[in-house]
């Protein structure tokens, strides 16, 4: 893993809830385009439904770290666009089903949360893009 440390606690700065407020790294990094909730065969998964469809964007993420030879552990930073910040909740509690077994106790990447009118199609909830550290 190319992360060299997460700094969830500053001194003079109120802790973040659920991230960490930075994230260094070593070696190459990766850029992630924004994963949305599209299964295969780029049909819409879980209309109206924002765990279902914060679940598909993370398996899709899932899917991409893969394909880089990388995992969970190795995501220095989200930023997260929601049409509705009001459910913050049901996205952490998502996050937080593919993060915690990879990463255990450590605190989260750093983390954006973005609140936006509308996304590419106005189905889509939530679209969630990433910065992967990757070996050297």
């Amino acid at each position: 893993m190319a992360i060299n440390d997460r700094f969830s606690e500053i001194p003079d700065v109120a802790p973040g809830f659920g991230y960490s407020h930075a994230v260094t790294t070593s070696g190459r990094l990766a850029f992630v385009s924004g994963q949305v909730a599209v299964d295969v065969d780029g049909k819409l998964v879980g209309p109206g439904d924002l765990a279902a469809q914060t679940r598909q964007a993370l398996i899709n993420m899932q899917n991409v770290l893969r394909a880089l030879k990388a995992d969970w552990a190795d995501v220095v930073k989200f930023t997260w666009f929601v049409t509705d910040v009001e459910q913050v909740q049901v996205i952490r509690d998502v996050r937080d089903e593919f993060l915690r077994p990879a990463l255990g106790e450590l605190p989260n990447p750093a983390s954006s949360l973005v609140r936006v009118a509308g996304l590419f199609k106005p189905e889509f909830l939530i679209e969630v893009e990433a910065v992967v550290a990757l070996g050297e």
